[in-house]
């Protein structure tokens, strides 16, 4: 018998779902998105009834079809079925179903190639405005380094593609690794991709085919263990890609564990390496999409002596804080509030997790009484490393000609062109903003800024 189609694992997957769903409607209740998308007054039985509707023919009421739109990626709506569906994942596929309705194959995937040829163009340009080939390298951004290795490491560390822009993280992340003394292989960046962006576009072969290939540069750690990055990427793999894969082939390819959630595994190891005092409150920048990561940011936290965890009583919601957006003025208004509460709070630092909060935060950095760190720093900083935030010190200059100027050196090193570095500064960089610094405004109002993944 042949292997099935990665399409026909996926459509067989989507199907026990919508048999599974009862249509109680306890998803649409406990989903931060409702109020905000203004579709509070519906009843849930019937929203979730017209996702499933939508999901099948790509037709359903406005009300579904806002939820849809709206999804934040929360992960409420999982803990909330009794029937072990995952409504997240039903979303997804109604947005697929959606695409498919409105635009036919060709359109779709020229689509999903413009996305991740975006994509590709702003992580290169913005990884090489901060980083020279040897990091680069080191982050598994050059042909060297995508080689197989002679003895198969512990682990393969999958960054994903997004990270590349703060690379800080990333390589701090690799940091810690080494002083726990794993072996790993670093994947990502673009030739690495998860295949999301063809998905969204409703391009599920293409998707399943990027997604497959990764997946399979992935399968050969020791451990049989990826440690992962990127929240959305680990999304798309765990809810969509390896679950049809599996169905495809009888085999899971891998588990995938997101890097906080590896650092909660190890902590009493982690402990002993955490000897220097950090005299600092902090707030943490919650975002609850994949189970389990913001305990383990708060337990790691709380075993840092001299840290102090400051509750601010805010929201948390959403995937990570790009998935926010689709809410864009819901989404100011939470960030609003909780630079100032934590203003109000006293803190010395605002602590996220993920790369697009801290793409999105640091900058404010410039105009509030508190620094805006990723969590690794603190780590870091306990454990005697350290990795200069050169993302966040080009934000705040808040000048694209001048921080060409300043990356002029790598620039003329990997062969940029100026004029293209400009563009990437401008859409990329200082365009990724979506509550304005003070004096600043609003992304809809800067021409030509297109929102980041």
């Amino acid at each position: 018998m042949s292997e099935i189609s990665f399409e026909t694992a996926l459509g067989d997957r989507v199907e026990d779902m919508l048999d599974a769903c009862t249509r109680c409607g306890k998803c649409v209740e406990v989903c931060p998105s409702v109020a905000p998308a203004g579709i509070a007054g519906a009843l849930s039985s019937e929203i979730i009834s017209g996702i499933l509707d939508i999901v099948r023919t790509g037709e359903g009421p406005e009300a579904s079809r806002q939820w849809a739109a709206a999804c934040m990626r929360s992960g409420e709506c999982i803990k909330a079925c009794d029937y072990g569906v995952n409504p997240r994942f039903l979303l997804a596929m109604a947005r697929v179903a959606i695409a498919k309705s409105e635009h036919e194959l060709p359109e779709r995937r020229r689509q999903g190639l413009t996305r991740f040829r975006d994509l590709s163009r702003d992580v290169t340009m913005l990884s090489r405005l901060q980083l020279d080939g040897q990091v680069l390298e080191r982050l598994g951004q050059k042909s060297a380094s995508a080689a197989v290795p002679v003895e198969a490491p512990d682990f393969v560390f999958y960054t994903g593609c997004n990270v590349l822009k703060t690379p800080h993280i990333a390589l701090l992340a690799l940091d810690i690794m080494d002083a726990l003394g794993v072996t790993y292989q670093v994947m990502g960046g673009p030739t690495h991709c998860c295949g999301i962006h063809q998905l969204s576009a409703g391009d599920v072969e293409m998707s399943g085919r990027m997604g497959s290939n990764s997946i399979e540069k992935m399968s050969h750690s020791k451990s049989g263990q990826v440690i992962s990055w990127c929240p959305s990427c680990y999304v798309q793999f765990m809810e969509t890609t390896i679950p049809a894969i599996e169905s495809q082939s009888g085999a899971r390819p891998f588990e995938m564990t997101p890097f906080l959630r590896f650092l909660r595994e190890r902590l009493a190891q982690l402990t002993t390496l955490l000897r220097r005092p950090v005299k600092m409150r902090v707030a943490l920048h919650r975002h609850p999409g994949v189970a389990g990561v913001m305990e383990a940011a708060e337990e790691i936290l709380q075993a840092i002596p001299g840290v102090e965890i400051v509750d601010l009583r805010q929201p948390a919601v959403g995937l990570q804080s790009v998935t926010v957006g689709v809410l864009p003025a819901f989404k100011r208004e939470l960030q609003r509030t909780e630079l100032q509460a934590a203003a109000n709070a006293g803190v010395d630092a605002l602590v996220a997790v993920y790369h697009s909060d801290h793409r999105e935060l640091c900058a404010h950095e410039r105009d509030w009484p508190f620094r805006i760190i990723n969590i690794l720093e603190v780590v870091g900083e306990s454990m005697g490393l350290h990795r200069h935030d050169r993302y966040k010190e080009l934000k705040i200059m808040q000048d694209a000609d001048q921080i060409v100027a300043d990356c002029s050196d790598l620039i003329a090193r990997h062969s940029l062109d100026p004029g293209n570095a400009r563009d990437a500064v401008v859409k990329v960089l200082l365009g990724d903003q979506p509550l304005p610094l003070k004096g600043g405004t609003l992304p809809e109002q800067r021409a030509g800024v297109v929102a980041p993944s």
